[in-house]
């Protein structure tokens, strides 16, 4: 006798798709909270759409595109079993990436690949993206949750986030705008953002215990480890976008991501400029660094040149002007709710960070 055929469910192999309806259910109000009015439909389609009609009034609409993820942050929010900030994490990865052209970020969608699929889990992940998308001022629009038995652990997540804005062509900045004898302007990081982790890991988080990350320091002004290195990175795209439709007259802007000061502020350098910081005396900036950003330099050993290549140093995203209108983009900056800061201008080089 032949034996009778096998009756193997997707449940069976690992994948329910009740609790991802559940999950989906659970992120709804949250994702409607973003919608712009260009937004057309909800979630649940194949596609998203996203009306272009405003488009038609800019005289040569460019679209600008970013994807990024939140690295190994992730890794720590796991093990500490708080994900309700990373997914501003990866908003702010994406959306201040674009804006440094001058483009407003439209539309937001986000992948979330996971283990084993729990609404529990999934849903403050993505209304961290969603608190995300309105502080930016983009409409989350779709997503993908996809649930990866056998592949990752249970319990592990990652991320990917990406963003469509557009700029009007003749409004766009950039290293084409910098001239020599600008001024370098600093917008105040939150902390480490979400860059340099595998070196916090290695350095702050292995072979301690989570209680041990719980507790207050004194050299993190009363934080623990723990909320120090998942406070989540400060979103620049929405108060940037308003201050440049006011007219703001800003050349051109640097996002301080992976790589630090030294290899991002010079992608905003035409070739034949450098950007000059002012590092202070043993590598210690006259601006305020965040008390995380000190403390693993301390205890990673790096030297100045290491440190400014590995992290942001207290700067999260560098704005380019004239020197004459200095006061009035502090001014605006002001406005938004940041404490600017002069760190440095432009002179003659090559197009590269030199410090001094």
């Amino acid at each position: 006798m032949s034996e009778a055929p096998r009756h193997v469910t997707y449940e069976d192999a690992g994948v329910d798709t009740a609790e991802g309806a559940r999950a989906v259910d659970a992120i709804k109000a949250a994702v409607a909270a973003t919608n712009r009015p260009e937004v057309i439909g909800g979630l649940g389609g194949f596609g998203s759409c996203f009306s272009a009609a405003a488009l038609k009034d800019m005289e040569d609409p460019v679209l600008v595109s970013g994807t990024d993820g939140v690295g190994t942050k992730l890794a720590i929010a796991q093990l500490l079993g708080e994900n309700d900030t990373v997914g501003e994490d990866l908003v702010a990865m994406c959306v201040d990436d674009v804006v440094v052209v001058g483009a407003e970020p439209l539309f937001f969608l986000d992948y979330v690949a996971i283990g084993k699929l729990k609404a529990e889990t999934v849903a403050p992940i993505v209304e961290g993206i969603a608190r995300g998308c309105q502080k930016s001022g983009c409409a989350l629009v779709g997503g993908e949750m996809a649930e990866h038995p056998g592949v990752m652990a249970p319990d592990d997540y990652d991320l990917a986030g990406f963003v469509v804005g557009v700029v009007d062509r003749p409004k766009m900045i950039g290293p084409e705008l910098v001239r020599e004898g600008d001024t370098i302007i600093g917008i105040p990081s939150s902390g480490i953002h979400s860059n340099g982790y595998s070196l916090v890991r290695k350095v702050a988080i292995e072979g301690k215990t989570v209680e041990e990350l719980r507790e207050p320091r004194e050299d993190l002004g009363g934080e623990s480890l723990a909320q120090a290195v998942l406070r989540p990175t400060t979103i620049y795209a929405g108060a940037l976008v308003r201050i440049l439709r006011a007219g703001t007259p800003i050349h051109a802007m640097a996002h301080i991501t992976g790589g630090g000061i030294t290899e991002n502020l010079d992608r905003a350098m035409p070739s034949h400029l450098d950007a000059l910081v002012d590092r202070g005396v043993e590598g210690v900036p006259a601006w305020d660094v965040p008390p995380i950003i000190t403390y693993m330099v301390r205890e990673a050993g790096l030297t100045p040149d290491e440190a400014y290549r590995t992290f942001n140093m207290g700067v999260g995203m560098a704005v380019i002007c004239d020197p004459n209108d200095v006061d009035e983009v502090c001014e605006a900056l002001e406005a938004e709710g940041f404490e600017p800061f002069e760190m440095g201008e432009v002179v003659a080089g090559t197009g590269k960070v030199r410090y001094r």
